[in-house]
């Protein structure tokens, strides 16, 4: 176990939960490790049904103008670019010695985070920020992924975590579940989906709204989840033979769980989503046959509304075993939280 340390990590809920989905598992796993958290957030309210029973070891300090006039850590990671307050990057430049500074990027398998991760970017106050870049290559930071995890999924029972909590499955359906943004593209996903019988789970707003107002084929039943704690969504993506996801937690999440999925990406009005959907079917596509990435990338495409036409899904077990490959692949490095831990003992 590393040295304990306390960390200040710094998060704005921005609109859709999954910067503060990020920061608490970070948190949560640094302080399992040993290590001291301060998660600072500017609205705490999504953590009472993500993170219910808290965790020890992390301290949620809400993240208020003013901020708290608390003296800086050991480590501050600023998550997202988010940018501490002010007063508190002035006493960190105070502090003897000096915190280690780090700003945790977003994800993406662009060429340009093995580029730029590990980075300084000296500061106008003399300290120095350093850019750390989750991905998903050798010369990236990785991917949050708690110690035993991939043997709890290993053990999973989908049929009895699923029975009890009303959502159990019918003779022959499989288990799709339904997280994402708005989306045009989503009476064509039903009408994909109908081609055999399918238990489709929704998640609560976008899907949940979005799919009521739609007939839906013969062959497709909903039910509508709640939201779940982040320990009950994991254990959803396990259940799923297919599961469709959207931005970043989600995504980590799905790529564990080992079966299909279809990643929506956060839209942006300059585009810069497509070349990021593109660099990742090809990270997915490297362990897959060519024919499978050909229709892995088209279904990305119209999923994220970059080209028309209907959605076409490839037979799932083929693609389950090319996400598995991947995901084995994945877990033999090392995850983010052991690499952040290294990087502030070098």
């Amino acid at each position: 176990m590393a040295d304990a340390r306390l960390w200040d990590l710094f998060c704005r809920v921005v609109d859709n939960f999954g910067d503060v989905g990020v920061c608490w598992r970070l948190g949560a796993d640094l302080a399992a490790r040993g290590q001291r958290v301060r998660l600072w957030v500017d609205d705490p309210a999504p953590l009472a049904w993500m993170a219910p029973a808290g965790c020890r070891g992390v301290e949620v300090v809400h993240w208020a103008e003013p901020a708290a006039a608390l003296a800086p850590g050991d480590v501050v990671i600023e998550a997202f670019g988010c940018h501490p307050p002010p007063e508190f990057v002035d006493r960190m430049a105070r502090r003897e010695p000096p915190p280690l500074w780090l700003n945790l990027e977003y994800l993406s398998a662009e060429p340009f985070v093995e580029r730029n991760h590990g980075l300084p970017s000296p500061q106008p106050n003399g300290s120095t920020k350093w850019f750390f870049y989750p991905g998903f290559s050798a010369g990236t930071g990785g991917l949050l992924r708690e110690p035993g995890l991939l043997a709890a999924r290993a053990a999973f029972d989908r049929d009895a975590w699923l029975a009890p909590r009303g959502l159990a499955r019918r003779a022959g359906e499989r288990v799709v579940t339904l997280f994402c943004y708005d989306n045009p593209a989503l009476p064509a996903l039903l009408q994909a989906l109908a081609g055999a019988p399918t238990l489709l789970l929704l998640t609560p707003g976008h899907a949940q709204r979005q799919v009521h107002a739609l007939p839906l084929p013969a062959g497709v039943r909903t039910l509508d989840l709640p939201w779940l704690s982040q320990v009950d969504f994991d254990r959803l993506l396990w259940c799923g033979d297919f599961n469709l996801v959207r931005g970043e937690d989600s995504l980590v999440r799905a790529i564990w769980a080992g079966s299909p999925f279809l990643w929506q990406l956060y839209p942006q009005h300059d585009g810069a989503h497509g070349p990021k959907l593109e660099a990742f079917v090809d990270a997915l596509g490297a362990l897959a046959p060519a024919p499978l990435t050909l229709a892995l990338r088209a279904l990305a495409r119209r999923w994220n509304g970059l080209e028309g036409g209907p959605l076409a899904l490839p037979p799932l077990p083929l693609w389950a075993s090319a996400v598995r490959a991947w995901r084995d692949r994945l877990a033999a490095r090392a995850d983010l939280t052991t690499q952040l831990l290294e990087f502030r003992a070098g």
